[in-house]
């Protein structure tokens, strides 16, 4: 989004919130103007936030208000219960979990979990996730499977942390350990994509049978900073990078990576969390329903084949 449309965007949004906000009394007069603007913002967002680039989508994923895993979870789960620890080392905050009810099934939810403020983002690592956090995500997946409860997980992360004290506790040993202990698993896995699903980090926790993306959401092995940095030696290039990776929603089930888009609120999922949240939840409801028509087995397989077929062409 160029700056001069997020500068009328930001305007218009003003205006109304002044309009909004006046006396009672004095708004009949006001009407046909607050009209007049709701009608100007509407045309304005539709146009803007369906022809995002991909480098303008990555900079609306990253964006520090949109809605958290801990931000949905009340709208979707019912009676969600937090557990914590991996029961080797300690409690990692960037990843959270636990038990809910979901449609008053039993599940098992798990997600990436950023700050919203800077102290709170130190707390959570930004949503980076030490060995602990993904090993505590792999003790509530077992558990999960143990006692035959779906299992969904939520991705928004800029990918696993790279500090010495994880590479130490064996930062990659904890994410291959997910990534094949997924696969293994005989209960229905739901993966949402809800922010920046980036690298190895958003990976142990997206071995699934279905992997759904909200319509603004990215999905990429490495950032474009990143991306640009390694190929061009130049991080300025991170917008050419990101259209080159293919890192939208819609690319990726063009691509056949991902198998559902989950429309957004207009203006991004930052502007209404509880109407966003009923979508996630409409979308979830639908593909538990058709999974829990497998087999243990069947599920087994149904994940196995999604990720072979992930890079192969017809002639």
């Amino acid at each position: 989004m160029s700056e001069t449309l997020d500068k009328m965007l930001k305007s218009l949004r003003d205006q109304l919130e002044d309009l909004r906000t006046l006396p009672k009394e004095n708004r009949p007069e006001l009407q046909d103007e607050v009209v007049r603007i709701e009608e100007q913002l509407v045309q304005l967002e539709k146009t803007v936030y369906k022809s995002l680039d991909a480098w303008e989508t990555f900079q609306l994923a990253r964006k520090q208000d949109r809605p958290t895993t801990l931000d949905y979870i009340p709208f979707i789960f019912d009676e969600f219960t937090l557990l914590q620890g991996d029961r080797h080392y300690g409690e990692d905050s960037a990843i959270i979990g636990g038990l809910a009810f979901f449609e008053g099934q039993p599940v098992t939810v798990i997600g990436h979990q950023r700050g919203r403020d800077t102290k709170e983002n130190i707390e959570r690592n930004f949503g980076m996730p030490h060995p602990e956090g993904f090993r505590k995500a792999l003790r509530l997946m077992q558990q999960a499977n143990k006692f035959k409860r779906p299992i969904i997980t939520f991705v928004d992360t800029k990918g696993a942390y790279p500090g010495a004290a994880a590479e130490r506790r064996n930062q990659s040993e904890a994410i291959s350990k997910n990534i094949f202990e997924m696969f293994g698993f005989t209960v229905p896995i739901i993966t949402v994509v809800i922010g920046e699903g980036g690298s190895g980090g958003a990976l142990a926790l997206s071995v699934a049978n279905r992997l759904l993306m909200l319509e603004h959401a990215v999905y990429s092995v490495i950032s474009p900073e990143g991306a640009a940095s390694i190929l061009w030696k130049d991080a300025g290039k991170s917008k050419e990078a990101a259209e080159s990776m293919k890192i939208t929603a819609k690319d990726l089930y063009q691509l056949d990576i991902i198998d559902e888009v989950i429309p957004e609120v207009l203006g991004g999922a930052h502007q209404d969390t509880e109407h966003q949240a009923i979508m996630i939840k409409n979308h979830l409801s639908q593909q538990l329903k058709e999974l829990s028509k497998l087999s243990f087995e069947e599920l087994k397989e149904d994940r196995y084949k999604k990720y072979r077929q992930i890079g192969t062409f017809g002639q």
